[in-house]
């Protein structure tokens, strides 16, 4: 193998794929990205054997061939060189040497039978989506997703297709986010796929937000192709939970908030929750919504806004982290609140499909 790379390029390309190897990977080749010199293009391929990705780009390539490099050592070399162009060069032992102008390196690789394959797409469903969409689904859902919790299933998002229709969840049990959109795949389609969280930051990182994407389904994989990156993930086994019974059907009261006030607010009165209790006590009372904390540790926080409110006094108690991480996924000046009680869930909507559920937390003396 032999070909001539630029430099710059090839740093753009290392950025997008250099997370998909494992710190830790489970067998040596892992550790490895897979080089491949042919028809005048330059592909690296990693995988962790649960995501794997295959980027491309244009080179001059003097003599097609393939090896296995140390991804972190490869990668961080390539981020230090200052040259425009490198030469890349590869012999039969194993042994790649890069040439960057008068420099010169060499880096032991290995064989590239020894590189797992790339999952085989060939018999999946296709459809395509606008990068910009697919990537708001994925962002306005994986937020509410667990993070290594004991229930693996919450640890990722769940892509429901269904009569031309996906819809994109995720919950820690705290909190639920939902939200769907048109696909063009047939209405007799209809199966579950959850993503794993990895495979979603990864999606939302490398996507090129101007290139329609192409979105491969099988029943255990799924595939996002944009024009020069592939990103095939296995998807996590078992039973997502039934969210629809969590979502509130019905309300007493449904608020109308200005979204970037409340943000402002929130973030003022959690400085006075502790890593204990991060609670905050919204009092509603006739025209004005109240924010509450004390800890005796820390101080007493109170904060206020008006609201086109006309009812009894109402109290309930919510995190005013997931509270605010919700709002930052809103688009809208403003939002829908619908309550129903201060121990039943509260439902947040702005004027696209999604819905953020967040459950209430215990009232404890204010």
């Amino acid at each position: 193998m032999k070909t001539i790379i630029s430099r710059p390029e090839l740093a753009t390309l290392i950025g997008k794929i250099q997370s998909v190897v494992s710190s830790k990977p489970a067998i040596p080749i892992l550790a490895n990205v897979l080089i491949e010199a042919y028809n005048g293009q330059l592909t690296v391929s990693a995988t962790d054997l649960t995501v794997s990705m295959r980027a491309q780009m244009e080179a001059h390539i003097i003599e097609e061939g393939a090896i296995t490099l140390p991804a972190r050592r490869f990668f961080q070399l390539v981020r230090e060189l200052t040259v425009p162009e490198i030469e890349l060069s590869a012999s039969g032992d194993e042994i790649a040497y890069i040439q960057a102008g008068s420099s010169q390196f060499r880096l032991h690789g290995i064989n590239k039978s020894e590189f797992p394959a790339l999952p085989d797409l060939t018999h999946a469903h296709h459809f395509s989506m606008p990068a910009e969409a697919f990537k708001e689904m994925l962002s306005k859902s994986v937020f509410a997703a667990a993070r290594e919790d004991s229930r693996h299933v919450l640890n990722g998002v769940l892509m429901k297709v269904e009569n031309s229709n996906a819809t994109f969840i995720g919950t820690d049990g705290k909190r639920l986010a939902k939200v769907n959109t048109a696909v063009d795949l047939g209405s007799e389609h209809k199966h579950n796929y959850l993503i794993p969280l990895k495979a979603v930051e990864e999606i939302l990182k490398t996507l090129d937000t101007d290139a329609p994407l192409k979105i491969s389904l099988t029943p255990d994989k799924v595939g996002i192709e944009s024009d020069s990156t592939l990103l095939v993930t296995k998807l996590l086994s078992g039973e997502y939970p039934d969210v629809e019974r969590v979502i509130p059907k019905e309300s007493e009261f449904t608020l109308t908030l200005h979204r970037e006030e409340l943000m402002a607010l929130l973030k003022q009165v959690a400085l006075f929750t502790t890593d204990k209790s991060h609670s905050v006590h919204f009092i509603l009372s006739p025209g004005e919504l109240t924010l509450t904390a004390n800890s005796s540790e820390i101080g007493e926080g109170k904060v206020s806004m008006p609201v086109d409110y006309s009812g009894e006094p109402f109290e309930i108690a919510f995190n005013p982290f997931f509270f605010h991480d919700i709002l930052r996924h809103c688009s809208d000046e403003t939002v829908s609140f619908a309550i129903t009680k201060p121990h039943n869930p509260g439902l947040i909507t702005d004027s696209s499909t999604a819905n953020f559920v967040i459950m209430p937390m215990r009232l404890a003396p204010a």
